[in-house]
């Protein structure tokens, strides 16, 4: 499987590369992003933080597994990285099939929910999926919108270890009907 690259208004969805190294630990290395992160996230984030990610991301998309990664880069800008997601169709959904997470400078632009509105045309029009599942901290209230803007049906909570010490988490499911119900 390979990562399509994507595009929105003001987006382009690029697939993962290591390149993204050095954009990537500049902004991902930051306590505002990383405490609505499950506890696997390492915090303080390590100097090579971002470069074991991205190979083990890369290593696993080589190997076959079904995984699509995406750097988000506004359009007309040098190509930086500035969020990021990743996307599990066919995982069991116990955690949730997509994740991401966008540059602090970046926040409140409406700029996740229009990445986020590719992945799901992605999902439900390239893949053909019928459902799949996302799951936020409970705290999280920007990725809460997110959901709520994209579709996303509230179906209740899970227990999932976070760095701010919570582990309640939302779990939501995005249904193909339903998203493209809110499409037309």
């Amino acid at each position: 499987m390979r990562t399509p690259q994507l595009e929105t208004e003001r987006l382009i969805l690029r697939p993962l590369a290591l390149s993204d190294v050095p954009a990537i630990q500049r902004h991902f290395d930051n306590w505002n992003i990383i405490r609505h992160l499950a506890a696997v996230v390492p915090w303080p984030y390590p100097a090579d933080g971002a470069e074991t990610f991205v190979r083990i991301q890369l290593d696993k998309i080589s190997a076959g597994e079904a995984l699509y990664h995406w750097v988000l880069v506004l359009k007309g800008s040098d190509g930086e990285a500035i969020g990021n997601i990743h996307f599990r169709p066919y995982a069991d959904g116990a955690k949730g099939n997509r994740g991401f997470w966008l540059a602090e400078p970046y926040w409140s632009r409406g700029l996740m929910t229009e990445a986020i509105t590719a992945v799901n045309d992605f999902a439900f029009l390239a893949l053909g999926l019928d459902h799949f599942y996302v799951c936020n901290a409970a705290t999280n209230e920007a990725s809460r919108r997110v959901k709520q803007k994209t579709g996303a049906e509230f179906v209740g909570f899970i227990e999932l270890a976070h760095h701010s010490g919570q582990t309640r988490s939302e779990k939501w499911i995005v249904r193909r009907e339903a998203w493209l119900r809110g499409r037309s």
